[in-house]
């Protein structure tokens, strides 16, 4: 292989602004998941809430990002809420409200602006091939540490009492910031992969730095879930017992992928629910709160 052939396979961390595809958040939901389940979604409004699209500094410019929090008070405990493959559309934003709505400061950086608008993407298969398996987990993690670096120069958030929690593609990452990032107080990670073979763009899976993984991560999985095999699931909990981490992984044996996904058939309403209260637990018992 040549140098500029090999050059040309490693991932991209430099940007102009130029270079930037999303530059504000798209409204509603992605196409991908279109027609919604209206009558199992959950609608949270802004009442006492300060909620919005924001802009995130990151390397080459900025991405953007949604941000809510109480109306008043503050400095209030941070969470990074991580999207799905679908970007920061509707039901990421709610779950920001939500946690608003709790006392959080909660912000959903766009990970994606710099390779695609997943928004406007109707097939899954697209979303994959040509956005996610192209966005660097280095990209990801530095994108993360500057909206850490924002929120805290807000003056609203706490960020010495930071969590982090995601979503299918943002719950394998919300493993990963945990091992990148040691200032993080709690994790939660929604059916995220474990397992998988490097790459140059991903080069690490969960499992690979379960052993040495000191932040405590909450793993929500569902035992139908046809992409996250169990035994991947009980890999992923032996490689975390070596390293004597205070992480634990909770199965919901008959929930599918995409359980807390109230706008998708795959929404379970109990494991949903339940895994939302072990969530909040997790964080108050390692100083989130």
């Amino acid at each position: 292989m040549s140098e500029s052939e090999r050059l040309s396979l490693q991932p991209k961390l430099e940007w102009s602004r130029r270079e930037f595809v999303v530059t504000v958040l798209g409204a509603g939901f992605a196409l991908a998941v279109q027609p919604v389940s209206s009558q199992t979604m959950i609608v949270t409004d802004s009442d006492g809430i300060d909620s919005g699209e924001v802009r995130i500094p990151v390397s080459g410019g900025t991405i953007p990002a949604y941000r809510a929090m109480p109306a008043s008070g503050g400095p209030f405990p941070t969470v990074l809420v991580v999207q799905e493959i679908f970007g920061v559309h509707e039901h990421i934003r709610d779950v920001c409200r939500r946690l608003a709505k709790l006392g959080y400061f909660a912000v959903a950086p766009e990970l994606f602006a710099r390779q695609g608008d997943v928004s406007k993407m109707s097939d899954v298969t697209e979303i994959l091939a040509t956005v996610v398996s192209r966005v660097p987990d280095a990209q990801v993690l530095s994108d993360l540490d500057a909206t850490v670096a924002w929120a805290n120069e807000t003056g609203m958030a706490d960020t010495n009492r930071l969590a982090i929690t995601g979503f299918c593609y943002g719950g394998r990452i919300t493993w990963l910031y945990a091992a990148h990032n040691p200032n993080v107080k709690a994790g939660v990670a929604w059916y995220g992969r474990l397992t998988g073979h490097p790459t140059p763009t991903m080069p690490k899976q969960p499992i690979d730095v379960a052993a040495t993984l000191t932040v405590p991560v909450l793993g929500l999985y569902g035992g139908r879930d046809e992409g996250i095999p169990l035994d991947g699931v009980d890999r992923m909990r032996v490689a975390l017992s070596r390293g004597g981490n205070r992480s634990r992984i909770v199965v919901y044996p008959d929930a599918p992928h995409a359980f807390h996904a109230d706008y998708r058939p795959s929404y379970r309403k109990e494991a949903a629910e339940d895994g939302w209260r072990r969530m909040l637990e997790w964080f108050k018992a390692n100083g989130v709160d």
